[in-house]
């Protein structure tokens, strides 16, 4: 199968890329999973903009969602919400149908517990308004991982979420 990670963090360095980068190790055996880096890099969305025609880059997105089996998205929470970049990357395809019936695993990544809720509910009722399939969704927090040198490794429990959550999408 091939999956498509998503972080919805505004930077580049992100624990939720590194999150996304660690589950990539877990199931490569199984699994291609391709993890996109650049959400920043999408114009903001205007109804002028679309109307204008899509951007190279958006369209390219878009090829993504659309050439991938199955979405795992993890996200930080901002401000008791989804970060900017990406409710700007729902926005861009909350028209074009790209994410109706796709599979999706939805994660948030944060500090500790209850952070992350406010996200998890923005997120799963923009992706329920596109039709989503969402398979399953669950937080995660520093406290279930190991950092070392951008490197996240699992603990046996989140290891074993993990592999589950992944399963589920087959």
């Amino acid at each position: 199968m091939k999956i498509l990670g998503i972080s919805g963090s505004a930077s580049l360095q992100s624990s939720n890329f590194y999150l996304l980068k660690a589950i990539q190790g877990e199931i490569k055996d199984k699994h291609s999973m391709k993890i996109i880096e650049n959400l920043s890099e999408l114009p903001l969305f205007t109804p002028q903009r679309l109307e204008n025609g899509v951007p190279k880059c958006v369209l390219n997105f878009k090829k993504e969602l659309i050439h991938n089996d199955a979405i795992i998205m993890s996200t930080p929470e901002y401000t008791h919400n989804i970060p900017a970049v990406l409710k700007n990357m729902i926005e861009w395809c909350t028209h074009s149908g790209e994410f109706e019936s796709k599979k999706i695993i939805v994660m948030t990544f944060t500090p500790y517990e209850p952070r992350g809720k406010f996200a998890m509910q923005s997120l799963l009722s923009s992706l329920k308004a596109m039709k989503a399939n969402i398979i399953t969704q669950f937080p995660l927090y520093r406290t279930d991982v190991t950092f070392s040198n951008r490197e996240i490794s699992f603990t046996e429990e989140s290891k074993t979420l993990i592999k589950e959550a992944v399963e589920l999408l087959e």
